[in-house]
């Protein structure tokens, strides 16, 4: 147990020391949203689907908070959040694809860094890398064990969230 809560503190660590400022960047892409007349969309894919139910019945909802559906109109005054384990998720990549195509501003979540090979980021007005690219643990044959994503994108989103509710305040 102590092995595992070491490592997940030096995940979310990480986290922080890396992506500091695109989380700051976007709560400040989805706060343009809840500014004007538009939604945040939340957009997650499979087990990311944790910060969509937070954000909408969580203790502190997310101001202007809705849920992404494949037939909603999204309007130029949204501003979408799109998060997913891999930025090479099939799905995801379709979504990022149309809301590029559409002039929609979205930020991303993924476990990869941005290069040039990551596609989702270049897409993204923001992107933020969760780094966790393999387990954390070593598994009793060798394998990397225990890959906390959903975990991960929860300590972002309150991350994101703290930023975006002192800018509404303001």
């Amino acid at each position: 147990m102590k092995i595992l809560s070491t490592q997940v503190s030096g995940l979310l660590q990480r986290i922080v020391t890396n992506e500091e400022e695109a989380m700051e960047e976007t709560a400040r892409l989805l706060a343009q949203a809840t500014a004007g007349e538009g939604r945040v969309i939340f957009a997650a894919v499979g087990e990311m689907g944790a910060v969509t139910a937070t954000a909408l019945r969580g203790v502190e909802p997310f101001a202007g908070a809705a849920r992404y559906e494949a037939d909603m109109p999204i309007s130029s005054a949204d501003r979408v959040w799109l998060l997913t384990r891999s930025a090479t998720d099939p799905a995801a990549l379709e979504l990022a694809r149309r809301l590029a195509e559409q002039f929609i501003p979205f930020g991303a979540l993924a476990a990869e860094k941005p290069d040039e090979d990551n596609e989702l980021a270049d897409l993204a007005y923001t992107y933020i890398s969760t780094g966790l690219m393999k387990g954390l643990l070593p598994g009793e044959n060798g394998d990397r064990i225990v890959q906390p994503h959903a975990l991960a994108a929860l300590f972002v989103y309150e991350a994101v969230k703290l930023v975006y509710d002192e800018m509404l305040g303001e």
